[in-house]
Parts: C-alpha cells; sequence; structure tokens
C-alpha cells in the first residue's frame, strides 16, 4: 500500500506498526507527502521505506500534481492507497483511477462534520458523541462509503484539543482494523456502507 500524507502522519505510524507486529497484513511500498517539510516523510525514511515528495505547491495546476502522484504510487506498486492526513482533495479522475482502492480517516462520526476543525464544530453543536470514521474515497469530500466507525464520547471539560487527542487514539485502531478486514474478507458497497460477509442471496449465505 501507499501511505498519503501532509504532516507528522500518527495514523502513519499506526499504519506501520500494525504491519511489522502482524496485525495487518499488508506492507507499506510508498510513503509519499505533498509537503516537502513533512515530518511524517523523515520518520518514514528513518523506518527504511521508500519516500516520495511531489509539492503541490508550485505544481502548475492539480492535475499536473496528480499525474506525478499517479505515476509514483503506481512505479511503488501499490494496491491500495491510504490517506493519513493528506490535505488535497483528490479528483474524480484520480479516483477512478483506483476504483474502491482508496481509504481515508476522518475524525468524526460521518456524515456528520466533514471538511476540517471537526472537533471545535462538535463541541460548538453540543453533541455528546462524537468519535472517527473510515471510509473509501470517492470525489466528494468525506463523502465515500463508510467501512467502521469508532464512537468517543464527548466530557463535560473537553475543548477541541482534548477530543482530538482521544479521537486520534481511536483512529489509530480502527484505520488498522478496517483495511485489515478489506484485505481479509468478503465485502460489498450497498449505498454508502461496505458490507462484510456474503449477500444474503448469495450461495450458502443463509
Amino acid at each position: 500500500m501507499a501511505v498519503l500524507i501532509s504532516g507528522r502522519g500518527s495514523n502513519f505510524e499506526a499504519l506501520h506498526r500494525a504491519t511489522q507486529e502482524g496485525q495487518l497484513p499488508a506492507r507499506i511500498v510508498l510513503v509519499l507527502s505533498n509537503v516537502a517539510t513533512a515530518a511524517g516523510i523523515e520518520h518514514a525514511s528513518s523506518l527504511g521505506l521508500h519516500t516520495a515528495v511531489v509539492p503541490s505547491r508550485g505544481a502548475g495546476s492539480r492535475a499536473a500534481h496528480e499525474a506525478r502522484v499517479r505515476k509514483e504510487i503506481e512505479r511503488a506498486g501499490a494496491e491500495w492507497i491510504c490517506l493519513a492526513g493528506y490535505m488535497r482533495l483528490l479528483s474524480a479522475e484520480f479516483v477512478a483511477a483506483f476504483p474502491n482502492r482508496i481509504l481515508n480517516v476522518h475524525p468524526s462520526l460521518l456524515p456528520s462534520f466533514p471538511g476540517l476543525d471537526v472537533q471545535q464544530a462538535a463541541l460548538d453543536h453540543g453533541v455528546r458523541i462524537s468519535g472517527c470514521t473510515v471510509h473509501l474515497v470517492d470525489a466528494g469530500l468525506d463523502s465515500g462509503p463508510i467501512v467502521g466507525q469508532r464512537a468517543v464520547d464527548v466530557r463535560s471539560g473537553d475543548d477541541a484539543a482534548s477530543l482530538a487527542r482521544r479521537i486520534l487514539r481511536q483512529e489509530h485502531e480502527l484505520y488498522a482494523d478496517a483495511l485489515g478486514r478489506l484485505l481479509t474478507e468478503e465485502w460489498r458497497i450497498e449505498g454508502r456502507r461496505v458490507l462484510f460477509g456474503p449477500a444474503a442471496d448469495a450461495p450458502g449465505a443463509d
């Protein structure tokens, strides 16, 4: 798999740890960032992983930038792409090149609070429960079919930072678990959900 990051890449670190500990039957063949100074790239290099930087600034156009990213992914032989704090909205053309093979983790219970600054939005709305979501990526903003979710209680003394820290711990576990299920179990998309196991009308399903 290829992991795309823009910053420190803590979810990348969690995925790598899961592969090393035998919890995730996958291998990271590329860690790519659109930001040359991303801390996660330096860490990935220190682990001996193949890395690439494809700067989005000065790329000329979105299409040109994505063409370079796609070339790096294909050159590495990645079959899955995991977004781990990758702060770029992928085009429909890029997503179509890897159909149902791009995953993202988002720090809210989608479809509530897509986009940025979601913990503050959750607090401003007074929700009692927040959490995180792993979903397949489509051409929309955090709108693809949901693979898995984890709930996190919102505490009375929470601010955005404290809530984000507790959600992040759940992201680390959920991301590896969701990807592992996609790699090892039968699954299908029904509406906005990914369902695991044989379809109800499949032979031997009852």
